[in-house]
């Protein structure tokens, strides 16, 4: 009898959808199909696969009310947010098909009289693409639809908290009239996917979740030369300089911390402000926070969901509890919130100073409505302040001085420097991270070139 995967819904803890594992044979008949499938798909013009991408954009896109629907029932995002998933999935999807033509288009070195010389892009075969809850199509479109447009076809396994996205992929890619076997959605367990990469089954896998995760995919690819992308953890930093637009960072700032439930890689966890702004700093951040509406995500009111499931709250619970324990201030009335309940996955969010890099809620990943912020003396407290971390995907800072900006970015060891933004992704540009943030990168040209290999052509005219 086949495993059954449940979806566990954190809005009221019943069991929203149910799913069975796909056999060892149907996983092995998928990969033979997409096999076989790709082998024609690279020999594709670039303006079908082009073509049968956007249609597919245009077919998710007309499924929009019954997916925000689901999001909030699988993952618990309040539904007055749930378009905005879908918006960033187009803006990625339609600029990675736009700059496909480019991307891919062979490189030329100088002319040599009598010779024809050239590297092309080639497609890798299979792709295997690894997605998360937290951002579930946004995350997954990032490999997916450049893959596709590279020439490779696309096995995706979702999150079980989200299964139902990669039906929704599926649905899309068919309605589009994608060739048979160049997509295929796959219920997996964490054995079935390790087998796929020990077994050599497909030739990339984009993974996007936790560290110990990466670790798990990096143990199982071992010695076969896979290619690994890896986007993992993080405990993204915020500098506030005097000099910044105070309401609007505060503004911006809060959002960041909060927003999906702080449950976004990219969020703002820690934030280190300027000695003389910090209290006025601190004051509006506060008073932001308390404007939030906790309760179902159904309800048009709400604007913090519950996080993903109940364990997931108390361990930030757990992490607030232990910082005030070693000397922090609170500063969040929780009973303002009165759907934030001990043992349920509804969970308010907090403002915690008198925090140090003593305390797991500065150094470890929180994935949650938290923010811990410091005052900080100046520019080079900040940056050091910043760099003390495992993790390196995005920095935030916020000022009125551009050179001021670029000056601090350079020393900062992460994959981007936002100036007077946050928890946002460009896809013109590469979505990277250092340490054990990960490795590779997706979106931009630079997504590209994870997703093919060089191919290179000498040609003598004449002999």
């Amino acid at each position: 009898m086949s495993k059954i995967v449940q979806i566990v819904t954190p809005v009221d803890g019943s069991v929203f959808a149910e799913r069975a594992l796909a056999s060892d044979e149907s996983v092995e008949v998928a990969v033979a199909a997409a096999r076989q499938a790709q082998r024609d798909w690279a020999r594709t013009p670039l303006d079908e696969r082009a073509r049968i991408c956007s249609a597919a954009v245009d077919q998710m896109l007309a499924m929009r009310d019954d997916i925000i629907i689901e999001l909030a029932w699988q993952m618990g995002r309040p539904v007055r947010f749930g378009g905005g998933e879908l918006a960033g999935f187009e803006e990625r999807a339609r600029h990675m098909i736009a700059i496909a033509g480019s991307s891919l288009a062979p490189i030329e070195p100088e002319p040599r009289p009598g010779f024809r010389r050239e590297i092309r892009r080639v497609p890798l075969g299979v792709v295997l693409v690894v997605a998360p809850w937290n951002y579930p199509y946004l995350t997954a479109v990032n490999t997916i639809v450049p893959a596709l447009m590279a020439g490779n076809a696309v096995l995706l396994k979702h999150a079980s908290q989200t299964l139902l996205v990669g039906e929704r992929f599926q649905t899309a890619f068919a309605r589009a009239g994608l060739p048979a076997g160049l997509f295929c959605n796959l219920v997996l367990s964490h054995d079935q996917t390790a087998r796929l990469l020990a077994e050599r089954a497909v030739d990339q896998i984009n993974f996007t979740g936790s560290v110990a995760g990466g670790r798990q995919i990096e143990q199982a690819a071992a010695g076969t030369f896979c290619g690994t992308g890896l986007e993992l953890g993080g405990k993204d930093p915020a500098y506030v300089r005097a000099d910044a637009n105070l309401e609007a960072t505060i503004e911006s700032l809060v959002d960041g911390a909060f927003f999906n439930s702080g449950q976004s890689c990219c969020g703002i966890e820690r934030i280190y402000v300027e000695q003389a702004i910090h209290d006025d700093f601190l004051e509006g951040f506060v008073a932001l926070t308390n404007d939030y509406v906790l309760g179902d995500p159904l309800k048009s009111e709400t604007t913090l969901g519950p996080m993903v499931r109940a364990a997931s709250a108390e361990s930030v619970r757990d992490q607030i509890a232990a910082a005030v324990s070693a000397g922090a201030r609170a500063h969040v009335d929780r009973t303002r919130f009165g759907q934030d309940r001990p043992g349920t996955a509804y969970l308010a969010p907090e403002v915690l100073t008198g925090v140090d890099h003593d305390m797991a809620v500065m150094t470890q990943e929180t994935f949650g409505p938290v923010a811990g912020i410091m005052a900080v003396d100046g520019e080079a407290e900040a940056i050091r302040l910043m760099n003390d971390s495992i993790y390196g995907l995005t920095a935030s800072i916020w000022t009125s001085d551009s050179e001021a900006a670029a000056r601090i970015g350079v020393e900062l060891d992460t994959g981007t420097v936002f100036m007077n933004r946050c928890d946002y992704l460009d896809p013109a540009l590469a979505w990277t991270g250092v340490k054990q943030t990960g490795k590779g990168a997706t979106l931009s040209t630079v997504g590209y070139e994870t997703l093919t290999r060089p191919k290179s052509f000498h040609f003598r005219q004449a002999f």
